[in-house]
């Protein structure tokens, strides 16, 4: 039996959802053009007024707008209501150049809080659960967008944020904690953690975990299931669009169903900006169609994903997206091949490795060098060279099948390499600091 938050929503015909977004975009294009003169600019230089857009079939006559643009607006640039009706803002973890700042009023925070509890309603979750919510609080939306959705289902929250993860374990042994929340880095710590106390899964009650706000393969999904004794679900969101809860996972876990009743999904060539038709493979464009105070059109979120409109068994006819592939801007071009972080941590994972790593990339005279430190389990170490040398050329060429490039691969001891307990920093490219 599947549960829904919402299920005239979640279930809704096709036929209806377009209705209802054809009349929400519509308004919205209105709200902003009347409200939001640096859109308005944008549009009129395209020569697109509102009375351009009657349906969803006009979204790609609208102008796009980038994190760039975000940034020039900074701070009040793209705010579509008066200060005075705001509530609330969030900002991105970013830390080059200008943050992005989002704004929020009351009736904002309620729909985004509404998302967060189909999620969390989608894992199982009901009044009856204890749930634990070690996103990071404050500006960053993780936190405060799944303790919102926890309150709205009615669930006991734990608003533990992220860090001292000790005390993380005991209140979750002590509180009966059911459903935890926070980014899977710091989910695979937490299950480290738990095995280094000498606690096993049986000393918890967990049973779902909600995981996001950074790229993570299926290799790591079974590893952090297998470590937490629970399903481990997938949950997306850009704070540029409210934060967590666009898309959701349900329990068939192939894709993430995204709220189409708010959120309007493109797929675009990255290069042209021209709109692929369903189930090619290119850059996530979200239009917000419910916000008020942070109202984005045709927003390019730099994700690269699949659509899909296969029936679904949990029931949702909402439109689901794949989980990203990366993002066209971690993809790492090294010798002119296109690299993302998630391939080298399938390779890992699979190879039986921790999925603690870092990748170095740099430039040597004129040549692009790729080194990859992956931390070695304590049952992995050997003192014998030669044995260390035969795994990291083993593990060196199966990177090679993977990404088609030779990395240099450097086996570390257990625990060298520093945790995250927000957003796990896998790659530091030096080549910037030299160009």
């Amino acid at each position: 039996m599947e549960n829904y938050w919402n299920q005239e929503i979640e279930c809704m015909s096709r036929e209806d959802m377009k209705k209802l977004q054809d009349e929400r975009l519509v308004a919205q294009v209105k709200h902003v053009y009347e409200n939001v003169k640096y859109y308005r600019d944008l549009m009129d230089e395209k020569g697109v007024t509102p009375d351009d857009i009657r349906s969803t079939d006009d979204l790609h006559k609208l102008p796009f707008l980038t994190k760039a643009d975000l940034r020039d607006a900074y701070p009040y640039g793209l705010l579509a209501k008066p200060l005075s009706e705001c509530t609330e803002i969030h900002s991105t973890s970013g830390t080059t150049g200008k943050r992005v700042v989002a704004f929020y009023t009351k009736n904002d925070i309620d729909l985004w809080h509404d998302c967060c509890a189909r999620a969390i309603t989608a894992v199982g979750g009901t009044k009856d659960d204890v749930c634990q919510v070690c996103y990071g609080y404050g500006l960053f939306t993780g936190g405060p967008g799944l303790d919102g959705g926890s309150h709205k289902v009615g669930c006991l929250t734990l608003p533990m944020s992220s860090g001292n993860t000790e005390r993380q374990i005991q209140f979750m042994r002590d509180m009966g904690a059911t459903i935890i929340c926070c980014t899977p880095s710091y989910a695979a710590y937490i299950g480290e953690t738990l095995h280094d106390m000498g606690l096993t899964t049986d000393d918890i009650k967990l049973k779902a975990g909600i995981f996001g706000a950074e790229p993570w393969t299926e290799e790591m999904r079974r590893s952090i299931e297998k470590s937490l004794g629970i399903k481990a679900y997938d949950i997306y969101g850009l704070t540029e669009t409210s934060g967590p809860g666009v898309s959701f996972e349900c329990s068939e876990q192939t894709g993430m169903h995204i709220n189409e009743d708010h959120f309007i999904p493109e797929i675009i060539d990255p290069d042209t900006g021209e709109v692929l038709p369903e189930g090619s493979v290119g850059e996530l464009v979200f239009t917000s169609i419910t916000k008020e105070a942070f109202p984005l059109l045709r927003y390019r979120t730099r994700d690269l994903c699949v659509l899909s409109r296969k029936k679904c068994s949990c029931g949702r006819t909402l439109i689901k997206m794949a989980k990203p592939m990366g993002r066209s801007d971690d993809m790492m071009i090294i010798r002119g091949v296109n690299v993302f972080p998630s391939q080298i941590e399938a390779v890992l994972i699979e190879q039986g490795y921790s999925p603690n790593y870092l990748i170095e990339v740099d430039r040597v005279n004129n040549n692009d060098t790729i080194d990859v430190s992956v931390e070695m389990n304590p049952d992995q170490l050997s003192d014998k060279v030669k044995d260390m040398q035969k795994q990291e050329r083993l593990l060196a060429e199966a990177m090679k099948a993977m990404i088609g490039i030779n990395p240099k691969v450097h086996l570390v001891t257990p625990k060298s390499i520093t945790r995250s307990e927000g957003k796990a920093v896998r790659v530091i490219d030096r080549r910037k600091l030299h160009d």
